[in-house]
C-alpha cells in the first residue's frame, strides 16, 4: 500500500514539473481578444485586374503600367473628368469615358470657363504616361452628359457625347479617327433629338446610336453602314411576349459572323426580377434584329 501511495506522489510531482516546464511555452490565448493583424499599406486604389489602371486618390489623377508598382501623374485636373451633367460616384471615372491599354491610355473630359467656351477634349499617351498630347474635339460644345470613347484596333476610334439636355431632348454627335486619336472628325448627325441611352461602332464603317432612356416603351437603334454618312433606324422584331419588357437597346458586338445585341428593361423593368435582357441577333449588319434567348443581366 505504501508502495502505491509513493507512487501515486511521484506521477503528481512529475505532473507539475512538466507543467512548469511546458507551460510557459504554450501560445496564449486568444479567446475574447481582437487578433493583431496589420493590413498591408494600399499605394492606390485599383480598379481592374489588368497591369494598367489609374488612381484617383487625393484628388490627383495617376496611372500606373506595372500593377500599382509605380504610379505616374496625368497633367488633367480630377473635376475636368466630371465635368457636364454628372452626378455619379466621383472615386471612380465614369464608365467607357476612357481607355487603358499597355500601348494607349486615353481620357475624355470637358473642359471651359463658361458653357459657351466649353471644350470636349482627349488627353492620350502611346508611351505609357511619360510624354501626354491633348486634342480638341469640339469646341463651343455644351455640357456632355452621355460620353463615350473606344479604340477597335490601333488606327480607328470613336466617340459619342451628348449634350444641352431639355427634358427628354438633347443634341447628339459622333467623331472617328483613322491615326489613333490624334485627329478626329464629326459624322453626319443622326438627327435624333431623344436622349442616347448607348451606342458603338463594330468596324469603320458599321456604327450604332441606341436612343431612350426615360420611361421608354421600345427600343430606338439608328445604324450607319457608311462611316457616318447616313444614318436610318434599325428594325427591331420583338416577340409579343417580351413588348414593353426590353425597351433599351445596348451597343451591338460581333459574335462570329453576326451581330449580337442586348436590349435591357431599362431602369424600372421588374420582368423575371429585372435580371434579364432580351438577345437579339442580325445577319445583315445591323439593319435588322432578331430576337434569339434570354440572358442573365450581368452577362
Amino acid at each position: 500500500m505504501k508502495n502505491v501511495i509513493f507512487g501515486i506522489a511521484v506521477l503528481i510531482i512529475v505532473g507539475q514539473i512538466a507543467g512548469l516546464i511546458f507551460y510557459p511555452m504554450s501560445p496564449k490565448s486568444t479567446v475574447g481578444q481582437e487578433p493583431n493583424i496589420q493590413e498591408p499599406p494600399i499605394k492606390q486604389p485599383l480598379y481592374a485586374d489588368e497591369a494598367v489602371d489609374y488612381s484617383l486618390q487625393n484628388d490627383e489623377v495617376n496611372i500606373t503600367f506595372d500593377n500599382g508598382e509605380n504610379w505616374l501623374p496625368i497633367p488633367i485636373e480630377k473635376d475636368a473628368l466630371f465635368n457636364g451633367e454628372y452626378s455619379g460616384n466621383r472615386e471612380e471615372l465614369i464608365e467607357n469615358s476612357y481607355v487603358l491599354t499597355e500601348n494607349h491610355a486615353a481620357f475624355l473630359y470637358s473642359e471651359g470657363a463658361s458653357p459657351e467656351e466649353n471644350s470636349i477634349k482627349l488627353i492620350h499617351s502611346f508611351d505609357k504616361g511619360k510624354s501626354w498630347e491633348e486634342v480638341i474635339i469640339a469646341e463651343d460644345y455644351p455640357p456632355i452628359r452621355f460620353r463615350k470613347v473606344a479604340f477597335l484596333n490601333d488606327r480607328f476610334g470613336y466617340i459619342i457625347i451628348s449634350g444641352d439636355r431639355t427634358m427628354s431632348q438633347e443634341r447628339s454627335s459622333v467623331f472617328l479617327t483613322l491615326d489613333s486619336g490624334n485627329t478626329w472628325k464629326e459624322t453626319n448627325n443622326s438627327n435624333v433629338t431623344r436622349l442616347v441611352a448607348d451606342g458603338g461602332f463594330t468596324d469603320e464603317q458599321t456604327g450604332f446610336l441606341s436612343f431612350g432612356i426615360l420611361n421608354p416603351e421600345q427600343p430606338e437603334l439608328h445604324v450607319t453602314q457608311d462611316g457616318g454618312a447616313t444614318w436610318n433606324e434599325a428594325e427591331i422584331r420583338i416577340p409579343a411576349k417580351y413588348r414593353k419588357i426590353f425597351v433599351i437597346a445596348e451597343a451591338p458586338f460581333k459574335e462570329g459572323n453576326q451581330l449580337a445585341m442586348l436590349i435591357n428593361q431599362g431602369p424600372s423593368g421588374d420582368y423575371a426580377g429585372g435580371e434579364v435582357k432580351g438577345k437579339f441577333l442580325s445577319k445583315d449588319n445591323g439593319k435588322t434584329w432578331a430576337f434569339s434567348t434570354e440572358v442573365q443581366a450581368n452577362e
